[in-house]
């Protein structure tokens, strides 16, 4: 970890922004210093490799600065990456509710030697929402209880979850199990993967934007063995036109079991017949 005042920076700044309650953050360009510092491993480059590290792997932006001294250290590295959730040009337009101000103990000349944190009220990206990804593997569970654990979390309100085959360490088939949560349901999704999986650690990578398409749903009319059925079709817009569009299966389904036809059947009656609709609407190109 380092010195001391390392551990106490982190403790600290972690309170602070769990004090705040923020939904997200937003870190503008890191500035790095220039030239050679000395340190318990000899002389070394500034900035050092552990902070070039640490940025190369975060993708936050920097600047070089124009001060012959460290400018970011490790630790404020590390800080920097682990809190940042979301891009400044990501932002949009947005509220200053309050600012704050940490100063340091040097006085360099031509600049204020301090750190300014803003707390800002951002509206809603209309295309997107931002959500939790919470990650875990597993090498010791059962398909069955996989298929269970996704069925569970999708219960609880998970926006989407999924088991990926993966090799674990010692060369042991396992999977990493992903799931997309809303923040406010990341605590109670944890739980479920703890209790079902049995799990020891779960990782959250907080705050995440997500584009979302437009969507809407449209009821389509398809004839199938002399019958008329009306079977909902999900559509994803873009630009103004239907990107894709998807019959809803507990119907498709259900219209396929009352026949006695295969599934892929009624899928696609529904698809072509959707198809020619939404392309004399306009809607869809040919």
């Amino acid at each position: 970890m380092g010195a001391d005042d390392a551990i106490a920076d982190v403790v600290g700044a972690c309170t602070a922004l769990h004090s705040l309650d923020v939904d997200g953050v937003a870190v503008l360009p890191v500035a790095l210093g220039r030239g050679f510092a000395v340190g318990a491993h000899g002389t070394f480059p500034i900035p050092a490799p552990a902070t070039v590290a640490i940025l190369a792997a975060s993708g936050l932006q920097t600047v070089p600065g124009d001060e012959d001294r460290e400018l970011c250290t490790p630790t404020g590295a590390a800080l920097l990456a682990e809190f940042a959730t979301v891009r400044p040009a990501d932002l949009g337009p947005r509220t200053i509710r309050a600012v704050g101000y940490g100063a340091g103990s040097r006085n360099p000349p031509g600049r204020p030697n301090v750190l300014r944190s803003m707390l800002l009220v951002v509206e809603e990206h209309a295309a997107g929402d931002r959500v939790d990804i919470l990650e875990t593997n597993v090498d010791d569970v059962t398909g069955e209880a996989l298929a269970y654990t996704l069925a569970r979390l999708m219960e609880e309100g998970a926006r989407d979850a999924s088991a990926i085959p993966a090799v674990m360490k010692k060369g042991r088939s396992g999977h990493l199990v992903r799931v997309v949560s809303p923040p406010d349901a990341t605590d109670r999704l944890t739980g479920v993967m703890a209790r079902e999986l049995g799990t020891l650690g779960i990782r959250c990578i907080p705050m995440v934007h997500r584009f979302v398409a437009e969507r809407t749903v449209e009821p389509v009319t398809v004839t199938l063995r002399g019958r008329e059925w009306t079977i909902d079709v999900k559509c994803g817009w873009a630009g103004g036109k239907i990107s894709s569009f998807k019959p809803e299966y507990d119907q498709t389904a259900a219209c396929a079991r009352e026949l006695g036809v295969p599934l892929r059947e009624v899928a696609g009656a529904v698809e072509a017949a959707a198809r020619r609709l939404f392309i004399e609407r306009g809607v869809l190109e040919p």
